[in-house]
């Protein structure tokens, strides 16, 4: 005893559109919110590259300030109290000499005063604990001794030499000097950094200063013109909406008019001349004509289903009980076209009907529509069931055939010339942002599924 194969599992065709995904209406506010925000940033960059921008230039104009100072201080009072004997290391010389560097260079400005030798011997230092000591000279001591120049730069106080510094950042500036006989040593001095970060305040308020302004007043000028393009987009969107309203409304008008004229003119005078055929046949049969009357009697009965195709086509066009007597009337009408045409149609309604919205209830039809016309062309004669229920907080239709199915990847990726079912349902669901899924295989019958997106009942 062998076991029926499995279903043919769902391949969705289109992902229901999420909130996120959803049309939505342009908010004045949601733009102006993304204006303040984007200012906002921009001053926060602007902040930020200004002090950036402001430290920098404030300690270049220190560093050159202190390189000036103390090219003036080594020629005004260190080459003149400079002696060999400083640089031999006689005490009393060393006495003489700190005694010029404290009256005449140390103060407010000048913190720190070194004479270095060009092996990195601390000749002189206003802290007499470095005096005699020895340390590796650091690659712009070196580059000042080798190419005579002034160097500054901002200290790193991690070194040995600044042990006995405080704070966390110094300026020293190194110049080379030579002594009476000609000996080439380092002069060292040391500035605070206090200076450097009050000028730094001062170049940020400034530089802040004028791009705020900027800035606020970019707003300001742009400001009119902002919220004047804003209205002219809210009213081109209202405009765009209510031409789509008239689109919509058009097209109902237009299906409504050719109904009407069908049902009025063409089907009437179709029925008339049935009736006129069926009357000629009973004429011809009461003279005795009756082949004449088998043919008159054949033609009425053409007619009548030329009547019927017509009325069916109407039904198509415009399903006046859609808009009148409701989805369930209107798919009544459905299933009992399809049953003209071989195809045995149940009908599930699982969900108050009466409770969806006029898009929804437009949307369902349509789609239960073009599925049932693809199971009257290719899978009659057949069983259709067409389902409306209400599946995980969704509604879901389903219509499904007991057909001979089909290969659901080969029509996909090369529909067939003229089959257009499958780009009709593609389309509806797209256009709407619900989901619609197909599951189908040859001999394994046909179902199509569409599920309402919540989105579109919560959009207004």
């Amino acid at each position: 005893m062998t076991s029926d194969p499995p279903a043919p599992s769902w391949e969705v065709l289109v992902q229901a559109r999420t909130a996120s995904a959803a049309p939505r209406r342009l908010s004045t506010r949601a733009v102006l919110v993304r204006l303040a925000l984007g200012l906002a940033a921009a001053l926060v960059a602007v902040a930020a590259l200004a002090g950036f921008g402001a430290q920098w230039l404030a300690e270049r104009e220190a560093v050159n300030d202190a390189a000036h100072v103390t090219n003036v201080l080594a020629e005004a009072v260190v080459r003149p109290a400079l002696t060999d004997a400083l640089a031999a290391g006689e005490p009393s010389a060393i006495a003489a000499f700190d005694e010029t560097v404290r009256t005449q260079i140390l103060g407010d400005d000048v913190i720190r005063v070194k004479i270095w030798s060009t092996q990195g011997r601390v000749l002189y230092a206003d802290e007499p604990q470095l005096i005699g000591r020895t340390f590796a000279l650091e690659d712009a001591q070196r580059a000042a001794l080798s190419t005579p120049s002034t160097r500054a730069a901002v200290s790193d106080l991690s070194e040995d030499e600044n042990e006995f510094e405080t704070g966390s950042r110094l300026l020293e500036v190194y110049r080379p000097m030579w002594t009476p006989a000609g000996q080439q040593v380092l002069f060292e001095a040391y500035y605070p950094y206090e200076p450097v970060a009050a000028r730094s305040a001062e170049l940020w308020r400034g530089f802040a200063g004028v791009t705020t302004s900027s800035l606020l007043l970019l707003v300001v000028l742009t400001a009119p013109i902002v919220w004047t393009l804003l209205r002219q987009l809210r009213g081109a969107e209202a405009r765009r909406a209510e031409l789509l309203q008239r689109a919509v409304d058009a097209s109902d008008a237009e299906r409504r008019r050719i109904a009407g004229s069908l049902h009025d003119g063409p089907v009437q005078e179709l029925v008339a001349t049935s009736y006129g055929a069926e009357a000629a046949a009973t004429a011809a049969a009461a003279r005795g004509e009756g082949e004449g009357s088998a043919g008159m009697r054949e033609i009425a009965g053409a007619v009548r289903g030329n009547v019927r195709v017509l009325r069916s086509l109407l039904v198509d066009i415009y399903p006046e009980n859609l808009a009148a007597a409701g989805l369930a009337s209107a798919l009544n009408d459905l299933a009992a076209t399809a049953r003209t045409r071989g195809v045995e149609v149940s009908i599930d309604l699982r969900t108050p009907v009466e409770a969806l919205s006029e898009a929804d209830e437009r949307l369902i039809y349509r789609v239960a529509q073009e599925a049932l016309r693809n199971a009257v062309t290719h899978a009659a004669p057949c069983a259709v069931t067409i389902s409306v229920a209400h599946e995980g907080g969704r509604v879901e239709l389903v219509v499904a055939d007991d057909g001979p199915g089909f290969d659901a990847r080969a029509a996909l990726d090369a529909p067939a010339e003229g089959h257009l079912g499958l780009r009709v349902l593609h389309d509806l669901a797209t256009d709407a942002g619900a989901e619609l899924a197909l599951a189908t295989a040859r001999g394994r019958g046909t179902r199509w599924r569409l599920r309402l997106s919540d989105t579109r009942r919560e959009t207004p």
